[in-house]
Order: structure tokens, then C-alpha cells, then sequence
């Protein structure tokens, strides 16, 4: 599904990633772990084209991103509340989502009747603008509008940070079961090693840019990255 070759971001003299090659299949559940400064949401931004590599390329489903805009309509992301559009209502955002991915009212609204729980009566019906909303309820609408449209591949920054524990085990089910059910390759980042370890069956460790550890999730695997990261 995703092919990384060769890719590199430098800014000066200082190389923030170095990836000779990394392979994601298809309705993988994948999480990226990481030091502050490892790397991870350049990976992101250079997945979603919003910045250039210095060397190298990303391939997604047959689609070289920074060639091409064909990648755009299968792939979905939420990396911070920049993505969100303050003025707008969480309504009017989820309907402005759904337009560009050729869905109408009536499918967003079908889609939302699926969240009622995750969104835990705060987010549609309460006449307020999203730049309003705390971050936590800012993050779930972001992760909400980035499922519109039946997308194949799913960008997850820090989902879990800002969310309170229930809505988190919430997420991890949906995350759970796009991968099983739906066969939607997950890509998450995570400070938290228990949440990722959790959700994600294969986890890659950056440090300072570089891969040290992919690991396919077992029993063992939050008591390696302990390890790991404990020094």
C-alpha cells in the first residue's frame, strides 16, 4: 500500500529523516513511536505532500504523492487542529468535508449517527464554532471528518493526546475495527507506548530520523519499547 524509498528531509546541516525503505500493507494498523525531534510528524508531512523531501520518494497505493494529487482522494489524515476551519461549526465542517469527498448531507449524517458515543454529546447541536471547542472535543471532531468518504489509508497524529480516558478505549475500537472490517490501512503516532501498543500490530521506533526498532506486536512489545526508551 505505502513504499518508502531513500527518503530524506534536511534542513541545513541537520537530517531530521533517513529512511532507505519502509513498506506498509494494505489494513495494516501501524504505529510510529518517538522522542520529541525523531522524526515522526515530518514522516506525516511528507506522506500528505505538505512538505518537500530532500531525497527520495513516497509511494501510495501506486501513487508517487509528490507527483501526483491521485493519492488524495483514498487518503485521510488529522495532525493537529490547523487542519480544522475555526469559523466553521463542527456540522458545517463535517458537510464541507463530505462535499470535497463526494458525499452528501445524508451520508455524512449517516456516518455521524455511527460516533454518538465518541463525540459523547459534545460536538454536533451545541451551536459552537470549532475554534470554541476544548482540544479534546477539537481532536474528535478532526479524527471523525477524516473517517468521510470511506477513505483507504487514515494519517493519525497524537490522536489520543487531550482525550479523556473513555473517549480514548472508544478510539482504540475504532481504530480496531477500520483495520479488521474495513481493511483501511492506520497509520498512528503516539507518545503513549500502552495506547499504541494497544491499537497497532506493527510498531517502528524512530530516533533522530532513523529506524531502530519494527516490531510486530506481541505480549512482549510495551515492556521492549520500556526497555528501550528507559534507557
Amino acid at each position: 500500500m505505502i513504499s518508502i524509498t531513500n527518503l530524506s528531509k534536511t534542513y541545513g546541516s541537520q537530517t531530521v529523516l533517513n529512511i532507505a525503505s519502509l513498506e506498509i500493507p494494505k489494513g495494516q494498523s501501524f504505529g510510529l513511536v518517538g522522542n520529541n525531534g525523531a522524526g515522526k510528524t515530518t514522516l506525516f508531512s511528507l506522506l500528505l505532500d505538505l512538505i518537500q523531501s530532500t531525497s527520495g520518494h513516497i509511494i501510495n497505493n501506486d501513487v508517487q504523492v509528490n507527483e501526483s494529487e491521485d493519492w488524495k482522494p483514498f487518503t485521510s489524515s488529522f495532525i493537529d487542529e490547523s487542519f480544522l476551519i475555526g469559523y466553521l461549526t463542527p456540522e458545517e465542517y463535517f458537510y464541507f468535508i463530505g462535499e470535497l469527498r463526494g458525499r452528501n448531507k445524508a451520508d455524512v449524517d449517516t456516518l455521524l449517527s455511527e460516533f454518538q458515543d465518541f463525540f459523547h454529546g459534545e460536538i454536533l447541536g451545541q451551536k459552537k464554532y470549532l475554534r470554541d471547542l476544548s482540544k479534546g472535543n477539537q481532536k474528535k471532531a478532526g479524527i471523525v471528518a477524516s473517517f468521510i468518504g470511506s477513505p483507504e489509508v487514515v494519517i493519525l497524529d497524537e490522536p489520543f493526546a487531550n482525550l479523556d480516558p473513555t473517549t480514548q478505549i472508544r478510539l482504540k475500537g475504532i481504530i480496531k475495527e477500520l483495520t479488521a472490517k474495513e481493511e483501511v490501512t492506520v497509520l498512528v503516532s503516539s507518545h503513549d507506548l500502552q495506547h499504541v501498543t494497544e491499537v497497532c500490530e506493527r510498531i517502528v521506533v524512530l530516533n533522530k530520523g532513523e529506524i531502530v526498532k519494527d516490531i510486530k506486536t506481541s505480549e512482549e512489545t510495551l515492556k521492549e519499547l520500556e526497555t528501550f526508551f528507559g534507557g
